[in-house]
Formats: structure tokens, sequence, C-alpha cells
């Protein structure tokens, strides 16, 4: 199921998720200017790779600030344009609400600390990798769990795929966001720890378990009207 729109209005702009979506796309777009060789170097130097972090050795590529800065720096960098597709439409459909409730300031500080421990959960799933993790799915995920505590009841229209037709149909978020956490486990037993398929499932993993916890430990205000 692809997630389209849910059925909230939020009470106010969400000026800071669609920043941090602005400057997704920009960063990528840029990185894609520079060619091939560009991007690469750009990846290597700004995504997070886990046996710099769990080795304390800036070994790979050479990174323009302290190592550990790239557990962060990786969450704006995405491998190509369906990756970075996905995690925007995610990002427009569940984060602006969780903005609205958490507050504008707040939520940054959210979404940012979901990045980093999705990042450190990849990390510690698979400490001896060489592959540069990159890419706001942590973060988005943590935006994901914040959903499912804030807004559990909320209506999410998908695009769901019946036989040889193509439905959008509103589904419980509830359901979707439980569906979508139990693939994510689901492949990541299957695949070991490590990226299968270059995707770092531990990373959703743990920015989801973050963003639930962080949505867990205040009283949310309901502060939405239906569309």
């Amino acid at each position: 199921m692809i997630p389209l729109r849910d059925n909230l209005k939020p009470r106010r702009t969400p000026i800071v998720t669609v920043s941090i979506l602005a400057l997704n796309i920009g960063t990528f777009l840029y990185t894609r200017l520079l060619g091939q060789t560009g991007f690469d170097v750009v990846t290597e130097s700004w995504g997070t790779i886990p046996f710099e972090i769990t080795h304390v050795v800036d070994a790979i590529s050479p990174t323009p600030f302290p190592v550990y800065l790239t557990l962060l720096t990786s969450v704006f960098l995405h491998a190509g344009w369906l990756h970075l597709g996905l995690n925007m439409l995610y990002l427009w459909v569940f984060a602006n609400n969780v903005e609205d409730v958490l507050g504008r300031f707040r939520f940054l500080l959210f979404y940012l600390v979901c990045g980093g421990v999705a990042s450190i959960s990849q990390v510690v799933a698979d400490p001896e990798s060489v592959i540069p993790l990159v890419g706001a799915s942590g973060a988005v995920a943590g935006t994901l769990g914040a959903y499912l505590v804030a807004f559990p009841g909320a209506m999410i229209h998908v695009i769901v795929p019946i036989f040889f037709f193509i439905r959008i149909l509103p589904v419980p978020a509830v359901l979707v966001l439980v569906m979508w956490l139990g693939f994510q486990i689901l492949n990541a037993w299957l695949d070991g720890g490590g990226p299968g398929g270059g995707v770092a499932w531990y990373a959703h993993i743990g920015g989801f378990a973050a963003g639930y916890l962080l949505m867990r430990v205040r009283k949310p205000r309901r502060g939405w009207v239906e569309a």
C-alpha cells in the first residue's frame, strides 16, 4: 500500500515539514549536478559508514567534519529518484500533522533525533559495513511512529493493487502503519542485519521506535480537523 493523503487538516502551515522536503530535494538535485563522481564523493563523505563510526576513524572517504556528524548529514542524502520520491511522499502525508502536534521547533528536534537513532540502529546491526548509509527513511519512519500514537484512528487514502486493477481506498492509520512496521521487521529478519537489497531495514525500525516512544512521553494535543 502506498499512502497518498490522510483525512486530517493541520491547524497551521507545516513550515518545518515543507522546509525539510525542500532541503532534501535541493540537496539531491545539487549532488546529481556534480556528475557521478561528485555524487559518489558526497555520498561517501557525508553518508554514515558503519565501519567509520564503530572504529572512530575517517578511513573510507575524507569527511570535512567529525565523522559522528554523518549520523545526521546522511539523513539529507538520497541514492536515487525513487528513494527520494518515496521518502518525500511519506514525509508529506504523515509529518505535517505530527509537526502540528509537537510545534515547529520541537518537531525539528524530533526529526533529527529520530534520524540519528535510525542511523545508529543500522550501525549496531551491521557495524563492519563500509557501504554508506543515506536517506531520510529513518527520520521519516519516526514521524510514522509518532503518527501512530497521535492519530491511530485517522484514515489514510492508499493505492491498493487488486489483481490487474489499482484502487484508492481509505484505510485506518493503525492498519497502514502496523503493516508497514511488520514489513520492515520481516525483511530485517530475512536479511540478517545487513542492508539486503540496499535497504537499511534496521534504520527504519529504529527510527519508528524512536518516534513512537518520543510521542508516548507527551500527551498530544488534538489540533486538527478533518479535511
